[in-house]
């Protein structure tokens, strides 16, 4: 009892206090205990209806054709509209979601590959003391932990280095990670520390050693975007939501409100992609969450509506896994325009990455050769001069498009939302638009509580804090060990299937080949190269 008073007392000052307190040790298995709760508490109330084995694709278009009206639809299968539909289907609402490609097909697959709140937001919210984005890191963190807690296959602490060129600049930047850390609280996934530069040359030897005068390391999270999203939907799935991939809306249904006398959207008439068979998906409210395609779903709704989605291209580069350690990523605080960059571990290669260039919306964005030559300028300008950055380094190279919005609500509409937006049209028609992908589950929530209100939907409260998504079930550090074990698959392999499928990699595994070896037993490569060792 004393524990949780003193709790309570320092809760509204942050983390600080009680880890002086208590101790770091224990204010985590405190957090892991909360975390442990909450999922019991979410999940003991859900109804499971395909605990086994999940609906076919063409099972769940015959649910979307058949089914008589659902509570919620929701258009876009990228991690937000993913979110809206475990939201929904979890708050007992009888939910739809339809998506035209597959699913993170678009930009929830062409991430950084982070779980974070934001270092750059709250240097400009404690600069320019502004506490809507302070406020915005405060949140992103705490989902950043949670999502860490509910899909631990899929993601995990990653300690990111901040080499420091300039004495004055160590106090400054080491004052700001702190903070970063204090903001988090007892969510903070590890401490920063400050390192020597011969400690910072030790793990990052290809560093450029001239002026170096140390680095700060901090922590945040790394996950697998497209298996995340993936995870998510499948997740909404396994509770009772009808999902289809490629299944296109062609237009919005709308009927007359006997009240009001206003036209209302009662649901999407949609097209499979794959035959070319129309068929409606009528539901009481319809949720936008299509990401830059945003305005075009509102424009089949009214099509005076004013545009709000500002896209932007984010490119990322991938070169040899030798541009960075095996086990931390860099970041380069202040590139030559005032940007970001990430130089990050992924999959045995390095990831470099991401531009901010203003865009027009296509399906397929494509990497300008101008967005590449930048990340390797950068890249040139953090590493030793022995290290040659050549343009044949790149590997391979995306574009997604970051759809930044401005608020239709706002009276300037010229100023970009730093957050997210959601907007109810005249008719109805929920929109869900900006943010990030670390704030995904909030978002949903935000939007079903808005959906709910706005339709005078009979709903549950939300309970996907804790909620523990597809393959974390049964999932531990070591099970890689067990797939060796039992079936005979090679170390890197087997570590490849845990951490894709986590809890359900043995009934991957039982579809392996055998491969006519004595070792391995099972498991041919589709490629020779992959899966690497690295946990992603």
């Amino acid at each position: 009892m004393a524990f949780r008073r003193a709790l309570k007392r320092t809760a509204l000052v942050g983390g600080g206090a009680v880890a002086t307190a208590f101790g770091l040790s224990q204010l985590i298995e405190y957090r892991k205990t909360q975390a442990r709760l909450a999922q019991v508490a979410a999940e003991a109330e859900l109804k499971v209806p395909f605990i086994d084995e999940l609906p076919s694709r063409q099972a769940q278009l015959a649910a979307l054709t058949n089914t008589e009206e659902f509570d919620v639809l929701v258009v876009g299968g990228g991690a937000t509209g993913a979110g809206c539909a475990l939201d929904a289907v979890t708050r007992n609402l009888k939910t739809a979601l339809v998506e035209r490609s597959d699913f993170s097909s678009g930009t929830s697959s062409r991430s950084t590959k982070l779980i974070h709140g934001g270092v750059r937001y709250l240097q400009k919210a404690i600069m320019k003391l502004d506490y809507e984005q302070y406020m915005m890191v405060k949140e992103a963190l705490h989902e950043r932990a949670n999502l860490l807690e509910i899909a631990p296959h899929l993601s995990a602490p990653l300690p990111i280095m901040l080499p420091v060129y300039k004495w004055w600049q160590l106090p400054y930047y080491w004052a700001g990670i702190k903070m970063y850390d204090l903001v988090a609280g007892i969510q903070c996934l590890k401490s920063s520390y400050v390192l020597s530069k011969t400690k910072a040359l030790e793990l990052f030897p290809m560093l450029k050693k001239d002026k170096l005068v140390g680095a700060i390391v901090y922590y945040d999270g790394q996950h697998n975007d497209a298996r995340m999203n993936l995870a998510i939907a499948l997740s909404a799935a396994r509770y009772g939501a009808a999902i289809a991939n490629y299944t296109e809306v062609i237009h919005l249904l709308k009927k007359k409100d006997p009240q009001s006398g206003r036209e209302k959207v009662c649901g999407a008439r949609c097209r499979d992609v794959i035959t070319g068979q129309e068929f409606d998906v009528r539901a009481k409210c319809v949720i936008n969450a299509t990401g830059p395609f945003t305005d075009a779903l509102r424009k089949m709704d009214n099509q005076e509506a004013s545009n709000i989605c500002q896209p932007s291209a984010g490119v990322h580069i991938v070169i040899p896994g030798y541009y960075s350690p095996d086990n931390m990523g860099l970041l380069d605080p202040a590139t030559s325009d005032g940007r970001v960059i990430f130089f990050l571990p992924w999959e045995n290669m390095t990831i470099a990455g991401t531009t901010d260039t203003p865009t027009s919306v296509t399906a397929h964005p494509i990497p300008g050769e101008d967005d590449i030559n930048f990340i390797l300028r950068e890249v040139r300008n953090y590493l030793s001069p022995d290290v040659e950055v050549r343009r044949g380094d790149v590997l391979a190279a995306w574009s997604g498009i970051r759809p930044l919005v401005t608020d239709p609500s706002s009276k300037d509409t010229q100023s970009i939302c730093r957050n997210h937006i959601v907007s109810i049209s005249d008719s109805g028609l929920v929109t869900i638009a900006g943010g990030k992908w670390t704030t995904y589950r909030s978002m949903a929530e935000e939007t079903l509580d808005a959906t709910i209100k706005a339709h005078r939907l009979s709903a549950d409260s939300c309970k996907t804090v804790g909620l523990m998504l597809e393959g974390a079930k049964g999932w531990t550090p070591t099970l890689y060990i067990r797939l060796v074990q039992d079936y005979g698959l090679e170390k890197e392999v087997a570590q490849h299937l845990a951490s894709t499928y986590g809890g359900r990699a043995f009934d991957v595994a039982k579809m392996a080949q055998v491969t006519g070896q004595r070792w391995p037993i099972v498991g041919k490569r589709l490629v020779s190269e992959f899966p690497s060792s690295n946990k992603f």
